[in-house]
């Protein structure tokens, strides 16, 4: 008859204890669940790149569409991607196929050293927000760290209209909040069939910066452009970021090469 009563008694505290456990388990479960999303889109927000020798570095976009961009100093290549459990998990690798000197092309090597097998374990220093850090593991043990960098629209928190503008050879000096130097441009539009349909007349100048943009006195270019509406401007500050996004046409003025 204890035996029963002692039975009886212990059973709260049983069922307790599997209760606890299964409480532990939904919380592992939930914070996994968690930290995989935040991993997803901390890869996501982020352009990762390294340094391995070559004249460009190595870079990974991590789209949050789940493909894997590798920009390397030669070819390009990409996958798709998932943050799984501490590991980044690939599938099989496309690439375009040009030929380039052996010291370019060793970044496709490491590349695929990196992410062969399909699963490569990652791991985080987010202490600097503006310069994180992701340290990858590859197969043979050998680790890589790259740097991020924000991507435009994490940083604006919102998605770019795609505009083209001509560049002129030619600067002009203006005055926006001090005394500077400005560019000449004129803003085209193109039909999808990729006609133009529309070129402004005159030249405007371009009182704001455009990131990644280099100007040259010796070409006159039509470049392509994300524009970011900033959400809180200065008063003092153009409503818009504008990212150099690739050149669509240059042309070389006579008499400079």
């Amino acid at each position: 008859m204890k035996l029963k009563f002692l039975a009886i008694a212990l059973f709260p505290l049983t069922l307790a204890a599997c209760q606890t456990a299964d409480l532990q388990k939904a919380g592992d479960l939930a914070v996994s669940v968690l930290q995989q999303q935040n991993a997803s889109k901390t890869l996501s927000s982020y352009q990762w790149s390294t340094n391995t020798g070559s004249e460009k570095p190595l870079v990974l976009n991590f789209l949050s569409n789940g493909t894997l961009g590798i920009s390397t100093s030669c070819n390009n290549l990409s996958t798709s991607w998932k943050a799984e459990n501490n590991t980044i998990v690939t599938g099989n690798m496309a690439a375009t196929m040009m030929a380039c000197p052996q010291d370019r092309m060793q970044q496709e090597g490491i590349a695929s050293q990196i992410f062969d097998g399909g699963k490569t374990a990652f791991l985080f220093n987010l202490n600097d927000i503006n310069a994180p850090t992701l340290t990858l593991t590859a197969k043979n043990g050998k680790q890589y760290v790259f740097t991020g960098k924000m991507t435009p629209e994490s940083k604006y928190q919102t998605q770019a209209e795609t505009i083209f503008l001509e560049i002129s050879p030619e600067t002009k000096q203006c005055t926006g909040v001090a005394r500077q130097t400005c560019l000449q441009v004129r803003e085209i539009k193109y039909a999808e069939n990729g006609i133009k349909t529309q070129v402004d007349k005159d030249w405007t100048l371009f009182y704001d910066q455009i990131e990644g943009f280099q100007h040259s006195p010796n070409e006159r270019q039509i470049i392509r452009i994300k524009r970011y509406e900033l959400k809180n401007p200065a008063a003092d500050q153009s409503k818009y970021a504008y990212i150099y996004d690739m050149a669509v046409e240059r042309e070389a003025v006579k008499g400079t090469l």
